[in-house]
């Protein structure tokens, strides 16, 4: 590769399975991206807490900012369902699957700078652990995700 050329070809990271709690960094973001599509596949099931959960991304030196609505309930989750970002809109809550299949970002893909990923969770902590993956394309050269 040139130096500073970006080729633009997707990437993908993912984090291992945990207890998700309010304000968890999912992924570190080293550099520019494009998210287009990031989800979270329940490994051990939930108990019955109405958690919910919705993801925010924090740039280097900027605030937090949501990227999706808070999902439906998570209670009782089971092994294998998904809580996938939606993309229509940064207000748009993820779409969960039960059957282990659903649709991927099927919008826009989402911009960010260098920053964190991160899991908000309403009515937590979770009890079950979560595994998240996250499909990008970087933006600038060098640009690399890591998984917590």
């Amino acid at each position: 590769m040139i130096y500073g050329e970006v080729d633009g070809h997707e990437q993908s990271a993912e984090t291992s399975a945990h207890v998700f709690t309010n304000g968890m960094t999912l992924f570190t973001v080293n550099g520019d991206i494009e998210i287009l599509d990031l989800f979270a596949e329940c490994k051990t099931a939930n108990d019955a807490t109405a958690s919910t959960l919705q993801f925010a991304v924090t740039c280097t030196g900027l605030a937090q900012q949501t990227i999706s609505g808070a999902s439906a309930s998570l209670a009782n989750a089971a092994a294998g369902t998904v809580v996938a970002l939606d993309g229509t809109a940064l207000a748009t809550a993820p779409n969960i699957y039960t059957t282990g299949a659903g649709l991927g970002q099927t919008a826009r893909g989402i911009n960010m700078l260098r920053g964190v990923i991160q899991a908000i969770v309403g009515v937590g902590p979770m009890t079950g652990t979560w595994k998240c993956y996250l499909r990008y394309r970087p933006f600038s050269a060098g640009a690399t995700v890591t998984g917590v």
